[in-house]
This record gives structure tokens, C-alpha cells and sequence, in this order.
């Protein structure tokens, strides 16, 4: 499959306003993408957990206008006008409109919101962007007179929302997204993301993900500029290899529910990730002190009480625990007396694996 593939389809522009809303998900990759080449293609799969509660609520309202030459819309967020969100939307919109033929069409009201802190590490942008470009897609479906949610659909939304936020491509759907061509996944690709096609244990069933908000203000440094920075760095190579081999470790481990293992792994991408910040050239550092005090409390933990509770990071401070279901009441007691207190303000939220996107107008 091609880009060619998601071309732009023959629309109707009779129709003067409507209006389109979608929430999106975040996802937590377990394989970390890091490092990209041109037109967001990964350097490197990665394979995420679709979350349920941290999410994006995006409503697009469009109206027909008489100058067709530029892109012309407003971005808000939480109901305040975010004009510094207007070049990466316009980035966005460069990108797509080979793929949406009514792109400059219409005046675009974009309102937002999310149900976690913009910009503090959770994935903000793969969940807005993925709701954004799923609201495009609804568009063109109204003004092509369409309206299945075929696997196309879901396809080409997740093709598009690639375009906007690379790990955006994984949100569209869940439990399990793989995103990146491999050896491993059957119909791997990177254009866009797919669903994990191979048994799962039931140890991985309704997996929960407390994300404690060590820091909540925006990241020091971006993601896009953490990418660029993958471009020279010395270890760049062997990560990406890395990450082809952790995928094929993987794929036993969901089939037979090895916890040992499992939080083995992504506790090692996690710490991988942020080493290749920490050796990038300029060098820096997302995690905080009290990032550092949670992994080392969660450690101990789990030596002393056997428990599988892991960790995994973002490219932020904020530090996701993983553990299963069956254990969750007796782990989550120690989240809330042992952890809360390295949060900001004691803020931490509850959530487990979700199963994609939704369409609420």
C-alpha cells in the first residue's frame, strides 16, 4: 500500500456548514518510536497500549467560504483562542492536502479539549491530532455522501493523523497498535498503524495504567526536536536495531503472560528512550527528581512483595505504572500511599487500555 492509496476523494461543496466531533484516546508506546525520516516515517516500530480515559475531545465546525486559495481556521482549546497552536495545524494541513480536496474549501472552527494536562507527556499530541484528522475524515465522508466506518476509513484516519503526530497513527484504534514495518507483525507498514494480530494472554486483559503527573508545565524540550536530534547521534543505529529485536521478544511474551518479562522489557525501552535524549548532541533531561524517587520506590515494591508492577515513560517526567488488573487493588493502595506524594499537587489518573477512537456528532 501507497500513499497514492489515500488520495483525495471527489467531494461535493454544495454544502455550506456542518459540524463534526470525535474524542481520541492517548496511547503509552511499550516499544518506543524515537528517531524519524522525512513525512513522519518512523526510524524504528514501536507497538503502544491504546488508553480509555486520557483523552482528546475535538469539534470541528466548517463553513463554506468565497476565497479558496489559503487555509483559514481558529484553534481553542478549552474555549481560549490558541493562536500558537496555528503553525503546526497549518504544518498539518500543508501535509494533507494532497489527501482532502476541500482543505482550503472551508473555514475550519477547531475547539478542543482534553481530559489531561496539554503538553506535560502524555501523548497530548497523538491524541488531539489523531481527533482532528478523524473529524477531516468525517468531513469528506459528509461531503462525498459516504458515511461506513470501513477499515479504509480507519486506515486512511490513521494515515492522516500520522501526518500530524507520528504516534498519532496509534490512537485510532486499540488494544494493542503496532506502527513501523517489521518482521514480526504481518501487514506492518509505516504509513500508517495496525492492530496487534497474534494471541494475547488474558494476563493483558483490562491492564491498568496509573500515570502519576510528576510534572504537569510543558516539556523543556519537544518531541520533534528530540527526533531531529536521532539524525547524528552515535548510538542512533543500534536503538533502532534494538527496538526490532525487542519487538520479536515481545510477541511470546503477550502469548503466554510472562510479567517478569514483560515488565522487564519495557522498563528497559523506558530507560533506553531517555538515555538517547541524555546522549543526544545538544544533551537534555525530562525526567525530575521525583521521576527518579517513584522508579526506585516502585522497585522496592516489587522486590519486596513479588507483585508485577512496572513502569514505562514518555518523553516527559510522568511516570505510567503498569501492572494487571487481579492485582490492582492492593498496588493501587501503594500508588496512593507511597507515590502520590512525588506527584504535583498529588494529581495522578487512573486509566487502563482502551479501544479507540469515537465519533460523538
Amino acid at each position: 500500500m501507497t500513499e497514492e492509496h489515500f488520495s483525495a476523494k471527489p467531494v461535493s461543496v454544495t454544502i455550506q456548514s456542518g459540524k463534526v466531533t470525535w474524542q481520541s484516546p492517548s496511547n503509552i508506546a511499550l516499544i518506543k518510536y524515537w528517531g524519524k525520516k522525512a513525512n513522519q516515517i518512523p526510524e524504528n516500530p514501536s507497538i503502544s497500549f491504546t488508553l480509555n480515559n486520557c483523552k482528546t475531545i475535538t469539534t470541528v465546525t466548517y463553513t463554506l467560504k468565497d476565497n479558496k486559495t489559503d487555509f483559514d481556521f481558529d484553534v481553542f482549546l478549552d474555549g481560549d483562542r490558541k493562536d500558537d497552536f496555528k503553525p503546526k495545524i497549518t504544518t498539518f494541513f500543508k501535509r494533507v492536502e494532497a489527501y482532502f480536496s476541500f482543505i482550503k474549501a472551508f473555514y475550519f472552527k477547531i475547539e478542543t479539549s482534553n481530559t489531561f494536562p496539554h503538553s506535560s507527556g502524555i501523548a497530548s499530541s497523538a491524541s488531539g491530532m489523531s481527533a482532528l484528522a478523524l473529524c477531516l475524515l468525517s468531513i469528506e465522508q459528509s461531503l462525498s455522501d459516504s458515511e461506513t466506518l470501513d477499515d479504509y476509513f480507519k486506515k486512511k484516519a490513521s494515515f492522516i493523523a500520522r501526518l500530524g503526530s507520528g504516534s498519532a497513527c496509534r490512537s485510532i484504534e486499540g488494544d494493542l497498535i503496532v506502527w513501523g514495518k517489521n518482521d514480526v507483525v504481518d501487514g506492518s507498514n509505516d504509513l500508517f498503524g495496525v492492530k496487534y494480530p497474534y494471541p494475547v494472554h488474558e494476563n493483558f486483559n483490562g491492564y491498568q495504567d496509573t500515570i502519576l503527573l510528576v510534572d504537569k508545565g510543558e516539556k523543556q524540550v519537544s518531541s520533534t526536536i528530540g527526533h531531529n536530534l536521532m539524525h547524528d547521534h552515535p548510538y542512533a543505529q543500534n536503538r533502532f536495531q534494538q527496538a526490532h529485536v525487542n519487538l520479536k521478544k515481545l510477541k511470546p511474551i503477550l502469548e503466554s503472560g510472562d510479567l517478569t518479562a514483560f515488565i522487564e522489557l519495557i522498563e528497559s525501552e523506558a530507560l533506553t528512550l531517555h538515555a538517547m535524549m541524555m546522549t543526544s548532541m545538544p544533551y537534555f533531561i525530562l525526567m525530575k527528581p521525583n521521576t527518579l524517587e517513584i522508579i526506585n520506590k516502585i522497585w522496592a515494591f516489587r522486590k519486596q512483595t513479588g507483585l508485577p508492577i512496572g513502569f514505562t515513560l514518555d518523553a516527559g517526567a510522568n511516570v505510567h505504572v503498569l501492572y494487571p488488573r487481579k492485582d490492582g487493588d492492593e498496588i493501587l493502595e501503594f500508588i496512593k500511599h507511597e507515590l502520590v506524594a512525588y506527584c504535583q499537587n498529588g494529581q495522578y489518573i487512573c486509566d487502563q487500555i482502551g479501544f479507540g477512537a469515537n465519533q460523538l456528532l
